[in-house]
């Protein structure tokens, strides 16, 4: 990683100052669907995730992609990764992420790899690594995954991922080699 790169990441990664506000932290999400308008539905997401307080936000490129571990005939997905930066903590985003997903189409209760107008997944939250029940950053298979590693190479190639000691850039590059 670039030491300019690494001095952006960290100042877009201070978590709270000594008055206890909250600053922003570098965040990457993932975003996916087959059913319905996706492009439409991610315009909305992003429109959402901002006016939620999200900043500084840069969208990949919308990628067609085939379904990767779905049910057979499933349809091709697009795929897409945005970065910004957030205000509040990861289960906030969380919880935001799913009531948006909700709002697309997206059933509560819904099996895992199914068919959807709208999937958002939490990839970088600024430095932190989590492991809760309902949230794991960096997301478990970020390193297995072209239709997340090609867009958020796209958007923050120099970005350490947590825990995989590799940029979005040298993972791609090792995906691409095995």
């Amino acid at each position: 990683m670039l030491l300019a790169d690494m001095i952006v990441l960290r100042a877009l990664s201070i978590s709270e100052n000594l008055t206890g506000t909250t600053t922003m932290t570098f965040v990457v999400l993932a975003l996916g669907g087959n059913l319905g308008d996706v492009p439409q539905t991610f315009r909305l997401a992003i429109d959402a995730l901002q006016d939620a307080g999200m900043k500084e936000i840069k969208v990949s490129s919308f990628r067609q992609t085939a379904p990767v571990d779905c049910v057979p005939g499933s349809a091709d997905f697009i795929n897409a990764a945005i970065r910004g930066v957030w205000h509040d903590t990861p289960e906030t985003l969380l919880t935001l992420c799913q009531q948006l997903e909700l709002d697309a189409g997206r059933p509560q209760k819904h099996g895992i790899n199914s068919p959807r107008p709208l999937d958002i997944d939490i990839i970088i939250f600024g430095e932190h690594q989590i492991s809760l029940p309902h949230l794991t950053i960096p997301h478990p298979e970020t390193g297995n995954r072209l239709f997340v590693l090609e867009p958020a190479a796209e958007i923050a190639p120099n970005c350490l991922v947590p825990g995989l000691n590799h940029t979005f850039s040298e993972l791609l590059l090792l995906f691409n080699n095995q």
